[in-house]
């Protein structure tokens, strides 16, 4: 993955923390004297060496979070609610003020969940080299993942409570004794996935982030070795650089270099060859070898950057290529298919199509802030209006969006999701010929959507006043790269966002709708993706995915048909296939730190029987089902019953009192059209249901197990972890939601296909007393205008009802 060169970005004020959020539940009082504690963060070097003790207690008296530190010593201030204890500063900082309030100053510089700095991936990285048993153990090391290592949960609350702004204390349990604040959160962890490519063995690590910052001024490192273990049989996700020496390796191979001259191709830079991984079919591609077996393409031009190698594929050749020792270990040549001849409309660069000629009516759009953003971002903390989250990003999931919050008035900061993330895509094919029944692609854990992510364009991804973020991976080597502008947050107009007029007097109030928006696209091979989270004035919560790229094509002999495609050009043709992608929302509705009182409702509408109860038989209800268990929870989607889903807080209630909860809205839909006994199913038996429900545990993350690539094990992953059948009724609650699309090419879809787009809505049900969009003001700018026009004799909507009256 290349380096890219540094733009600016721009910048928007630092959040200021607004004053502690009161309690979420109104019919408990959690405040208490906690909302008159206020922390300072001024700067101490006497508490940079403090070294707490993290263990973690749990006592149904006094809370569910309660951290044990015996040696450091605590002040509890007059007039402080007993369940708020603040640290007294050993070097003396920290000075009573003068209503009784200790400020205490804090050392903390990055939050618990930001992404890992190149810094902290750079002393990861010496720190396992270090570890290593000999010489060539340490030089056979390939880095394909590093990564922040999560921290527990409730070290994220005592982050956001005493050592983050916006403070909020009040989010901790006040309970007897109340919780003890250490001086400072534990060190940072990386986790790493290592691949030695001397012994084929893959390992997992987990480095303990010390004093990074002195390596980064050319100290030496300080990590720990915290834990490392060999995983046997297993490979790890393919490399950018594999990709390239793959590439290199068969152009480089004599039989390869013949076959293509018997295709009238002799010069071998137009040859492109993507290697894609082989899947588990059979036992010969078993993970005791790392094995690639690429699709081969050829361009018509060597000159042409932009030139559409996609357009020619090159059929009847098999190859199969060692990885490891990046050698062919099987060709074949079995049949001579000719080479799609050049298609004029191949290319999608400008001037290349419809006769040479762009279209010249587009009139410039220009998208205009002038008082600049309304949202706020410090770090990687977002404030959007009444909506606050954080910003994460791994090489494998991309973008994640981390404890979302809505601030509720007098209710304060109400949690609705703990972690949100892609954490999976499957792109199966439906045409049973070689190549194309192999091709079964998991780009998320056999590539990685993160790490094939690019830098984004101003004007052209995004629009408007832009706030970029630049993100930070090793290579395969372990050296640290950089995609810069990797992930855009911006402000979207959204049309209307509610109206109503009266026709008795002709005055209406309209608003219109703005949507937060964060994203980013990855390339992956041949297609593109676009994963977006919108956030809405009126609670909602959008995830969406944007497909567009170029089809991964296959060639014709002349006269030739095939039913499981669509021929695009002569000789050219695009097989069927569907897209999947699964979305991994740890849900916290109305939750607080170290609560598990999340249950999820299943809704069907159904119609009522006809009799007494309906003597008109146009009666239809909504009827609720709890899924009280992990095997009961396995669910499809109904149209038909419009089917949905609600996380709802089993102890809050809003003021109907109801149970207040956000509901899983999915949109257009399907299921994998391929038999039930297809080998896609052996690693992807998650795509069998479109939703999916389990008990958090921390090390269930990727719904196909965390070695999807050659894996041989049938059924791992999520399938297995529901079997456990753990109890849903009161727990923390994470959802699976499996969505795709299924793809009949079109010739519309060529030479490059236009963005579709697909996804689900989280939407509050009954989390609010009533529409939290009601608060939104009128444009000010609309209102502006028609004042001026009304003085220029345009008539108002009432004079023109009076006049027509």
């Amino acid at each position: 993955m290349a380096s890219h060169t540094k733009q600016a970005a721009v910048c928007c004020a630092p959040t200021s923390p607004p004053p502690s959020s009161s309690a979420l539940n109104p019919q408990k009082d959690y405040q208490s004297a906690d909302k008159q504690a206020l922390i300072s963060r001024e700067t101490a070097s006497a508490l940079v060496n403090a070294t707490p003790d993290w263990s973690m207690t749990t006592s149904a008296k006094e809370g569910p979070i309660a951290i044990v530190n015996p040696s450091v010593a605590i002040v509890k201030p007059d007039g402080v609610s007993p369940g708020l204890a603040i640290l007294q500063s050993d070097a003396g900082a920290a000075k009573p003020s003068s209503k009784g309030i200790v400020s205490v100053p804090f050392p903390q510089s990055i939050h618990p969940l930001d992404p890992l700095t190149p810094a902290e991936i750079a002393v990861a990285v010496a720190t396992v080299r270090a570890a290593g048993a000999t010489p060539e153990v340490r030089d056979g090391m390939r880095f394909v993942e590093i990564v922040l290592n999560e921290p527990d949960k409730h070290i994220i609350a005592l982050a956001d409570a005493y050592f983050f702004p916006p403070f909020q204390p009040s989010i901790l349990h006040s309970g007897k004794g109340g919780p003890v604040i250490p001086k400072q959160l534990p060190p940072r962890q990386a986790k790493l996935i290592v691949y030695n490519k001397l012994t084929n063995e893959t390992s997992v690590w987990i480095v303990e982030l010390t004093e990074v910052y002195a390596a980064a001024r050319g100290g030496h490192h300080r990590g720990k070795v915290i834990s490392s273990e060999v995983i046997s049989d297993v490979q790890p996700a393919i490399d950018a650089m594999e990709y390239a020496g793959c590439e290199a390796t068969v152009k480089a191979f004599p039989p390869f270099v013949d076959a293509m001259k018997r295709r009238g191709v002799n010069d071998m830079e137009l040859v492109m060859v993507d290697a894609w991984c082989v899947g588990y079919y059979k036992e010969e591609d078993a993970p005791s070898r790392r094995l690639a077996r690429p699709l081969i393409f050829c361009r018509t031009e060597s000159d042409c950057p932009m030139e559409n190698g996609y357009a020619r594929p090159v059929e009847g050749i098999n190859v199969l290529v060692d990885l490891q020792h990046m050698k062919i270990i099987e060709f074949e040549d079995s049949k001579l298919i000719p080479l799609p001849p050049p298609d004029p409309l191949r290319n999608y660069t400008a001037a290349e199509t419809r006769g040479g000629v762009d279209r010249s009516d587009v009139k410039p759009l220009h998208i205009i802030q002038s008082e600049g953003p309304s949202f706020r971002v410090n770090g990687f903390a977002v404030e959007w209006q009444k909506w606050n989250f954080r910003i994460g990003f791994t090489p494998r999931e991309g973008l994640v969006i981390y404890s979302v919050a809505y601030n509720d008035g007098s209710l304060g900061r109400r949690s609705i999701a703990h972690r949100l993330s892609f954490v999976e895509m499957v792109v199966p094919y439906g045409d049973p010929k070689e190549p194309h029944y192999r091709k079964n692609a998991f780009d998320a854990g056999e590539d990685g959507l993160g790490k094939n992510a690019h830098s984004l364009k101003r004007g052209c991804d995004c629009l408007g006043h832009i706030k970029y973020f630049d993100v930070h991976f090793t290579n395969f080597t372990g050296g640290v790269e950089t995609i810069e502008n990797c992930v855009c947050l911006h402000e979207e107009d959204f049309g209307v966002l509610w109206k109503h007029q009266d026709w008795r007097t002709g005055l209406s109030e309209v608003r219109r709708s703005r949507r937060l928006v964060i994203s980013f696209f990855c390339t992956v091979a041949n297609y593109e993706y676009g994963f977006f989270w919108y956030f809405y004035q009126d609670g909602k919560i959008e995830a969406e995915v944007k497909l567009t790229g170029i089809l991964s094509l296959g060639a014709l002999r002349p006269g030739e048909v095939r039913k499981h495609g669509t021929v695009i050009a002569p000789g050219l043709y695009a097989p069927v296939h569907q897209h999947f992608f699964v979305a991994r929302l740890n849900m916290a509705v109305d939750c607080r730190p170290g609560e598990a009182l999340n249950q999820v409702v299943e809704v069907d509408v159904k119609v009522e029987e006809p009799g007494p109860s309906n003597v008109h038989n146009n009666a239809f209800y909504a009827e609720e089902r709890i899924l009280q268990s992990e095997l009961q929870a396995v669910r499809d989607c109904n149209p038909l019953t419009a089917r949905h889903w609600i996380v709802r807080n089993t102890r809050t209630v809003n003021r109907t009192g109801q149970l207040t909860g956000y509901k899983l809205v999915p949109g257009s839909n399907c299921l994998p059209l391929a038999g039930p006994d297809a080998k896609l199913f052996r690693r992807a038996e998650f795509l069998r249901h479109n939703l999916w429900v389990t008990q958090y545990k921390s090390g269930e993350r990727f719904p196909a197990g965390e070695f999807p690539n050659q894996n041989p094990r049938t059924g791992e992953g999520l399938a297995s972890w529901v079997s456990q059948d753990r109890k849903l009724e009161e727990a923390d609650i994470v959802l699976w939601y499996v969505f795709g699309v299924t793809h009949v090419p079109r010739l519309e879809d060529w030479p490059v296909m236009p963005v579709e787009r697909i996804g689900f809505m989280l939407m509050p049900h009954g989390f609010f007393n009533c529409s939290p969009a009601v608060d939104v003001p009128p444009n000010a700018e609309a209102d502006s205008k028609w004042a001026n026009g009304t003085k220029t004799g345009l008539q108002s909507p009432t004079h023109a009802l009076i006049s027509k009256l």
